[in-house]
């Protein structure tokens, strides 16, 4: 049988095969769930047989609907980071992820099935709202745990997924993207914003050279769109693992607090101690970390939220909702590398 990209492919024998039941789920229904433009997902609801104890419900994870999304995702290795994820690392790793009952990829890099936990009643962040910085606080505690997994370790340049370099890819393609992110955002963007890409152009080799003060596994795109949040906020768990790399831990947090945090007072007032509060997670996980290098690798990092707005929404399927979390997603990191003087670092 063929890899099932979309819930219509699926059959009740198939899915309760890999769930564990083979033979034994009579049926299932599915919703779409989910915000995301690179990939489609649905929540599956489950009729088991009389008596059998399988999850009520599960989430599965397909390609987009949409081909330039496809397209960019087979280009960048996306699909295939992401499921190598789940069947490499993820049940052992300490970090926050949903439980995965089946992970399959086709040679094409584009094919692709997840079945996941579903976490309901976990909530997902709202990247147009926004977060304030004591929500954050699960999320910090668990990009420590991610970061901490190959931390400075031989392993970063032997799993081909993982040390896949998309660098001619981003330095040929971000000039060009750029031109059309300014242009579709020259009303909604102030100035200074625009020209903080027109910095990012002008440096990119450097951008795309520089070596960070330490290098380990990130998440590459730790936003709070890609987190669930328990009902209460004092937990969470990582999702959308697409972006994959290796890079700084120091860059994901910068990231997640400047694509996070809305208000620009309370960001600037929060960069140091989540900044502080990462370093203590990494050293209670036994890495002995360079603070004052890694302040600079943060600073530098409060450029890729900008760098993951133009490119994103340059490449995948345009929706008003993107539209407002790109702008968003350029505009509050902005504020953060001009506070942060990121640019005069490269």
């Amino acid at each position: 049988m063929s890899i099932p990209t979309a819930p219509g492919a699926m059959t009740p024998d198939w899915l309760g095969a890999v769930l564990g039941h083979p033979g034994q789920l009579r049926g299932f229904t599915a919703a779409k769930v989910g915000t995301g433009q690179m990939c489609d997902s649905f929540r599956l609801t489950l009729d088991w047989a009389d008596g059998v104890r399988g999850p009520t419900s599960v989430i599965a994870k397909c390609p987009s609907h949409d081909e330039a999304s496809r397209h960019i995702a087979r280009l960048t290795g996306t699909y295939v980071k992401e499921v190598s994820w789940y069947r490499e690392f993820a049940a052992d790793s300490g970090v926050a992820a949903p439980h995965c009952y089946h992970a399959e990829i086709a040679g094409n890099d584009v094919d692709f099935i997840l079945i996941l936990a579903d976490l309901a009643p976990a909530r997902q962040g709202d990247q147009l709202a926004g977060i304030d910085a004591a929500g954050l606080t699960p999320c910090i505690d668990a990009a420590a745990a991610l970061h901490a997994l190959l931390w400075n370790d031989p392993r970063l340049g032997t799993l081909p997924w993982l040390a896949r370099d998309n660098g001619d890819v981003v330095r040929a393609l971000f000039p060009q993207l750029y031109a059309g992110f300014r242009e579709r955002y020259a009303a909604r963007l102030a100035p200074a914003v625009l020209d903080l890409g027109a910095g990012i152009v002008a440096r990119l080799d450097r951008y795309l050279a520089r070596e960070p003060a330490a290098r380990t596994i990130v998440h590459g795109d730790l936003r709070i769109d890609n987190i669930l949040f328990a009902p209460h906020g004092d937990a969470c768990w990582l999702v959308d693992w697409q972006t994959l790399g290796r890079g700084s831990g120091a860059a994901d947090l910068a990231y997640l607090v400047g694509t996070g945090i809305a208000d620009p007072a309370e960001r600037a007032a929060a960069d140091r101690p989540a900044f502080d509060r990462w370093i203590a997670a990494l050293r209670r996980r036994g890495i002995a970390p360079d603070p004052d290098a890694l302040w600079t690798d943060y600073r530098v990092g409060a450029l890729s939220g900008y760098f993951m707005a133009v490119f994103a929404s340059m490449s995948v399927e345009r929706t008003p909702r993107g539209d407002e979390m790109f702008a968003l997603m350029a505009e509050r990191p902005a504020r953060q590398a001009l506070d942060l003087g990121s640019l005069d670092l490269l």
